[in-house]
């Protein structure tokens, strides 16, 4: 969730709305959207959708030869090994909690993984040697989380974060080959968090970030990997400055930075000249990313309006040339996902009609190689709904991005159901990739919108910034805006649109049921939050730091806590509400759960609370998957079409 101010208006406040500055684009006519015919269209299983794996991680061994990929193909997220160009998975590890965080020590004996207890987000580090045997806990410290792991080029160094569980920083570290940790920053700020970045000179120092817990202002320091001596190379108030990797002798830094724009940028900075290079303009978000071995060029990705293309960046011309994927969603993931000859790279990419693929991108031929399919047979293109990028105008005039996925061989008559689902965050957006929810959703009828309301990224920061002081007021009306639009497309019945979302979009599904109790017939909310107050008393240190960033505190701005909960409006709910939490998150704790279903119980409202043990922010184990994905359909196939 990304920040709020300290203040924030009440509920009977009456704030003078403006539109907000976004990127041009064209305005969607809601009767442009189209229900393609497709004869062979059917309801793909439930238990395919979420049988689909997911991928947590995937990384190189030493020598290249080999794979590793931390997924779920049993049910549990496990690490498995494989042959570079292709075989079989071998499991390499099991457990019941989810395992990743993967990195490749660098004489190739160990792989190195994380590993936290029932979701409970607090990790240890472990190893396996990469041949196979019994894992190892190098760290067991129940009492402080270790994560973000990136090996040195030399002396069996891992730089890595440590956070306490009674503290909300974090620091900058290095374990040894033995698992013992030294810090090497004594942040006492709890609202900034220290990571690794980029090993240079020779595995002598560290390029890290120093972010505050918002992630409205970063720094980029250089620190000495033995003594801790660190000096600042990138810093001002109010402003992002993130490195993502560096030339092997520390030269020149790949940045993104949103200074002077207010919109993130890629650029290449170099530490002697303090002189910067850049890609041409674009309205849109770009981000840098990781550097080649060789240190001559870096990757950026570009983020337009919800989907997303990588492209690499030669640092000595700053020529820009695109990967070759399809349009979609796409990513690189973690700091080490170039092989160790530097002529492939880890990619992943989905589409609404293609879950994530990983792939081993061959950077000499420009060209996506394959390297382990992770969906079901039965989720195929010619199966799948599509989905298209629409933008609308919200009660300001302000335009709306969202995500649309149209189920095949609807009837234009009004008498269609749908579902709008609010993103989490609220800093973070609704792409263009596979969603497991609204597929399962258009394949059994449901239009389907995501969309991105003022507070999320990608739109500039002055979007970005504009529902502080406003939480679950402007963006709630950007999201019954969405409905309006879908309703208007002549496809969807007005009284039969149903809310869901999780974290902040479980907020957002709490806030618009008490807010605007006419709007949605039916609800499901996974792990939001109804009350601030609580949340404040109950949460993790971290995130009881970043609420202060975001409403200050329950003594000084009580007033802010009551407009800004769910809890202010929710007696006057009406739609039946189901809600799904894990036992042991630490971000939204159990106690709001409890909190919602009691208060509706009370007063009579149709409402039903599962809970799952063993699992924190989100569900790891393939039983709770299923069952929460069939809870969450079963619930709007009753509400909504009456089944």
């Amino acid at each position: 969730m990304r920040p709020i101010l300290t203040a924030i208006l009440l509920a009977t406040a009456s704030p003078v709305f403006a539109q907000v500055a976004t990127p041009e684009r064209p305005i969607t006519d809601p009767t442009s959207i189209v229900s393609p015919a497709n004869p062979a269209a059917r309801p793909v299983p439930l238990d395919d959708i979420g049988v689909t794996r997911a991928l947590y991680d995937a990384v190189w061994s030493a020598d290249g030869r080999t794979i590793f990929i931390a997924t779920d193909l049993t049910g549990r997220v496990n690490i498995w090994r494989m042959d570079a160009g292709g075989s079989w998975p071998v499991q390499l590890t099991q457990s019941d909690d989810a395992q990743a965080g993967l990195a490749t020590s660098r004489d190739g004996q160990y792989l190195y993984f994380t590993q936290d207890a029932g979701g409970n987000e607090y990790y240890d580090v472990y190893r396996v040697p990469v041949a196979g045997g019994a894992p190892e806990n190098l760290t067991n410290t129940p009492e402080r989380s270790e994560s973000g792991l990136l090996v040195g080029p030399a002396g069996g160094l891992v730089a890595l974060s440590t956070k306490l569980k009674s503290e909300g920083q974090s620091n900058l570290a290095v374990m040894d080959a033995t698992g013992k940790i030294r810090n090497l920053t004594a942040e006492k700020d709890p609202a900034y968090s220290w990571a690794p970045a980029a090993w240079i000179d020779g595995g002598k120092a560290i390029v890290a970030n120093r972010s505050l817990v918002d992630s409205s202002v970063s720094e980029v320091w250089k620190v000495d990997a033995q003594s801790g001596a660190a000096t600042m190379l990138l810093g001002k108030a109010k402003t992002i400055y993130a490195a993502s990797g560096a030339t092997p002798d520390g030269a020149t830094l790949a940045v993104t930075t949103d200074e002077g724009t207010g919109q993130p940028h890629a650029g290449a900075y170099n530490v002697a000249t303090k002189k910067w290079a850049w890609l041409p303009k674009t309205p849109w978000e770009e981000t840098s990313d990781i550097v080649t071995p060789d240190g001559k060029a870096m990757f950026v990705r570009t983020n337009n309006d919800g989907r997303s293309t990588l492209s690499r960046v030669d640092l000595a011309t700053m020529a820009k040339t695109d990967l070759a994927l399809d349009p979609g969603r796409a990513s690189i993931p973690g700091l080490a996902a170039i092989s160790p000859d530097g002529t492939r790279m880890f990619v992943t990419r989905s589409g609404a009609d293609s879950p994530t693929m990983l792939y081993a991108y061959d950077l000499t031929a420009n060209k996506a190689v394959p390297v382990v399919p992770l969906a079901m047979a039965s989720l195929t293109p010619a199966t799948l709904p599509k989905s298209q990028i629409v933008t609308y105008k919200s009660f300001d005039g302000t335009p709306i991005s969202a995500v649309v996925t149209m189920p095949f061989n609807l009837k234009r008559d009004g008498s269609n159901p749908a579902i709008v689902i609010p993103h989490g965050g609220p800093t973070s957006q609704a792409q263009d990739g596979f969603s497991r929810f609204a597929t399962a959703f258009a394949t059994r009828g449901y239009v389907v919108i995501q969309p991105n309301f003022r507070g999320s990224t990608g739109y500039g920061k002055a979007f970005q910034e504009a529902n502080f002081k406003d939480l679950g007021g402007g963006d709630l009306k950007d999201t019954v805006a969405a409905k309006s639009f879908l309703v208007q497309s002549g496809y969807v019945d007005a009284k039969k649109v149903g809310i869901f979302g999780g974290s902040y979009g479980g907020f957002m599904t709490l806030m618009a049921i008490g807010r605007t109790p006419d709007e949605f017939a039916a609800a499901v909310q996974w792990f939001g939050i109804i009350n601030w107050r609580t949340m404040y008393r109950d949460q993790d240190e971290l995130l009881k730091a970043y609420q202060r960033t975001l409403l200050g505190t329950p003594e000084a701005d009580g007033a802010v806590y009551d407009a800004s909960s769910p809890l202010t409006y929710i007696k006057a709910a009406k739609a039946p509400l189901l809600t799904i939490q894990g036992e042991n998150d630490i971000r939204v704790p159990r106690g709001q759960a409890q909190e919602v279903h009691d208060i509706l119980k009370a007063k009579g409202n149709v409402v039903e609370t599962i809970y799952y043990p063993g699992e924190g922010h989100g569900f790891q184990k393939r039983e709770n998957q299923l069952d929460s994905l069939r809870r969450t359909i079963g619930w709007f196939d009753k509400y909504l079409k009456g089944e």
